[in-house]
């Protein structure tokens, strides 16, 4: 396939990009939402305990097999879609991806804690938890406004 080629079927699967973009969005902040709550309650059971055992299995699960593999999925999907349309000197494109960016540092801060639970370690409060909680949730209102809105 010739470059122009490429570029034209691209051009004519561009929405079913941006739909596999929005699908693996909707799983990755999903699962940075319960991750968190997952952990607030893994911290709640006993060191060593059957519960607790449980919770390391749950989050290996809900990190391995969904968030992981869609934070990938949203950055092919969404640098697939900025290349298309061509949007990269976009500032509203560019502060989108700062966010990304940073939330993908979230996502591995928080699977890095969850390696610590899984060890005993307790070195972050529930209450703690429960305020980064709300991370992904700020980060997604940011980038729809960003993305609908365009305000710059």
């Amino acid at each position: 396939m010739t470059p122009l080629d490429w570029d034209t079927a691209l051009q004519l699967s561009y929405e079913w990009i941006k739909a596999g973009h929005v699908i693996f969005v909707i799983f990755w902040i999903a699962g940075l939402f319960m991750l968190p709550r997952y952990y607030v309650y893994h911290q709640e059971a006993a060191v060593g305990s059957a519960e607790e055992k449980k919770w390391i299995d749950r989050e290996r699960k809900l990190r391995n097999i969904i968030i992981s593999p869609a934070m990938i999925l949203v950055w092919v999907f969404g640098l697939t879609l900025a290349y298309i349309t061509n949007a990269w000197d976009q500032t509203w494109l560019q502060v989108k991806i700062a966010i990304v960016f940073l939330l993908s540092g979230y996502h591995g801060w928080m699977v890095g804690y969850g390696k610590k639970l899984a060890k005993g370690e307790r070195p972050v409060s529930g209450k703690a938890l429960r305020i980064m909680n709300e991370v992904p949730g700020i980060a997604t209102a940011i980038i729809v406004i960003l993305v609908i809105v365009r305000p710059f």
